[in-house]
């Protein structure tokens, strides 16, 4: 038996709501993810913030040690409150809060302050 064009078109149903968009599940409370998912989604979430922190403190000139415990603080906050308020995500299920708090700490770091250097260096010097 051939499916119509039109329920080909329709979207799956899951749960009886429609399977969201890769970047609506990203704020979708209701969304399941599975380990690795949601790893992922941490993972570039900090890589981002790191870029985009490394230009700011690099551009605006910021210098010293309590810039680095401001990234830190702010990045560590900015996934904590993202699993923990937008997805709802319980965290025994993921292994725990410190598991979920270092997913791509390390990656991000280092993205943070080589970019924070590059910019400060180019722009200041």
């Amino acid at each position: 038996m051939k499916k119509s064009k039109s329920a080909k078109s329709q979207p799956q149903l899951q749960n009886g709501h429609a399977l969201p968009s890769k970047f609506a599940k990203l704020l979708d409370p209701d969304a399941t993810w599975d380990k690795d998912q949601l790893g992922d989604v941490l993972h570039w979430i900090r890589q981002v913030l790191g870029l985009v922190c490394g230009l700011v403190w690099g551009a605006v000139p910021l210098v010293g040690a309590i810039w680095i415990v401001v990234f830190l603080v702010l990045s560590s906050g900015i996934i904590y409150g993202y699993y923990t308020y937008i997805l709802k995500i319980d965290e025994e299920e993921f292994g725990g809060h410190t598991n979920l708090l270092q997913e791509g700490l390390f990656a991000s770091f280092s993205l943070f302050l080589l970019s924070w250097i590059l910019v400060y260096s180019l722009a200041h010097f």
